[in-house]
């Protein structure tokens, strides 16, 4: 059985992981910018000035998603290559990139699904108290604007933020991405908030000024739990954990997405974090309520959780030696069942899948090719599971595989491929793996090849 006609079959990239061209062309410095220049932020001491020189190598690299057949393509905009302050001036030679890279795009078939921020935050707001600031939502707001009017007579897909768990958490909270900041937990909260009123004034914006129709989501990671049997108390317990709040991290879904579709911080949270609240102003909540076309989500593994003593959630350790990614995630291809299902009941929206692959160790091999295996197998085993979420009713509009081509790995560097496309970081030279060449058949077959694995 294939995937449903018109299934979405794309990659997704980053603006700062692939571009390069830091300092080119009048673009301003990010806070990623700034941090691969703090010691022993980066692995190796590695940075994205260079990256996968996408700006550079773009006709390239669109010409290789039209060779894979690819349906789709996400990739995100650099807020300071568009406004190197951040707010007041467009660069014009920053805004033509994109421009161009949007008519290539579509001159090959391939359809854009534009994401305005994943993660490269101008530095000069930052200076300015960032997403401490209430203001960072009129900013953004300001940006977004002059993105949809300028690419929303051909782009019809946006997406606001890429993981606001991840940027406001590991970037506020943890220090380990940028800017490198360890706030206290009252601080964070402060920034998720205006990160959260980012999004909802952004999609405003999209809509107001794109002049063709769109459809609006955003991108936050999925956290996941996996039954551990399908019996009724195990799938309760599941869906308790994963839509629950029960520490002081970003690692929940709730805080993060139940403002966005349902217009309310869910209870359990704000009984959690009563003593760290942020300021919540009169309207907030429906501002940050904006309707939305889509639910992405970023799911790459899952944690397994079964019904314990009086059918409380119970989390049941992975077994010993569980497959492991690159980066040690462990390999848990129901994830993509589940993940998709349970959100799907609970937000009701239809579901992207917007990110998800994994690292591994590429290298071209003497004949010139790179033997990929476990990415094939980790890539067939997860679309299989998503299959069965398909079969089971859950709405799934698409797929975009986790990465396009190698690239800048945040604070782990050059250290972790997740592309379907090897990137020599010194020529720049660019080879097509076999889970590439893999990808390529399954996007033709729409998914069709992959059900005997269902």
């Amino acid at each position: 059985m294939a995937f449903p006609q018109g299934f979405v079959w794309g990659t997704a990239t980053a603006s700062y992981q692939i571009e390069g061209a830091a300092h080119e062309d009048g673009k301003g410095p990010s806070v990623w910018d700034m941090l691969c220049r703090r010691p022993g932020a980066i692995w190796n001491g590695q940075t994205g000035d260079v990256a996968s020189d996408h700006y550079h190598r773009w006709a390239e690299d669109v010409a290789l998603m039209k060779r894979l057949g690819l349906g789709a393509y996400r990739f995100s905009i650099s807020w300071p290559r568009v406004i190197p302050h951040g707010t007041g001036n467009v660069n014009a030679k920053g805004l033509a990139f994109y421009d161009r890279l949007v008519d290539a795009l579509l001159a090959a078939g391939v359809t854009p699904y534009v994401t305005l921020f994943h993660w490269d935050y101008p530095y000069d707001l930052y200076c300015r108290g960032g997403w401490l600031n209430r203001d960072s939502a009129d900013w953004f707001a300001e940006y977004a604007t002059v993105l949809a009017a300028k690419l929303g007579d051909r782009v019809g897909h946006w997406m606001t933020l890429n993981e606001p768990q991840c940027f406001v958490g590991l970037g506020h909270f943890d220090g380990r991405h940028a800017p490198g900041d360890r706030l206290n937990w009252a601080e964070v909260l402060r920034a998720a908030h205006h990160a959260l009123l980012a999004h909802g004034k952004g999609v405003q914006a999209i809509r107001a000024a794109s002049p063709g129709p769109c459809q609006v989501g955003f991108a936050p990671v999925g956290v996941v739990r996996i039954p551990a049997t399908d019996s009724a108390a195990d799938v309760e317990a599941a869906r308790a954990d994963m839509f629950a709040v029960t520490a002081r991290n970003q690692w929940n879904n709730t805080w993060w997405m139940d403002p966005v579709f349902f217009g309310t911080y869910p209870a359990d949270g704000l009984a959690l974090y009563a003593a760290d609240l942020p300021p919540i102003r009169d309207g907030d909540l429906e501002t940050i309520r904006q309707p939305l076309d889509f639910f992405g989500a970023n799911i790459y593994t899952g944690s397994t959780v079964r019904a314990g003593a009086g059918g409380q959630p119970e989390a049941v350790p992975d077994p010993v030696g569980i497959g492991l990614t690159g980066f040690k995630w462990p390999v848990t291809p129901a994830a993509l069942y589940w993940g998709p299902r349970l959100f799907f009941e609970r937000y009701r929206l239809p579901v992207y899948i917007t990110e998800n692959g994994m690292s591994g160790t590429d290298w071209v091999g003497p004949d010139g090719a790179v033997h990929d295996a476990p990415r094939i197998d980790y890539t067939a085993e997860h679309l299989a599971a998503l299959g069965r979420a398909v079969d089971d009713g859950v709405d799934v509009r698409g797929y975009f595989h986790w990465s396009l081509m190698d690239n800048f790995e945040w604070a782990e560097g050059y250290k972790e491929r997740f592309g379907l496309i090897h990137t020599d970081f010194v020529t720049g030279k660019r080879t097509l793996k076999d889970s590439a060449l893999w990808y390529k058949d399954v996007i033709a077959a729409n998914g069709a090849n992959l059900s005997a694995k269902r």
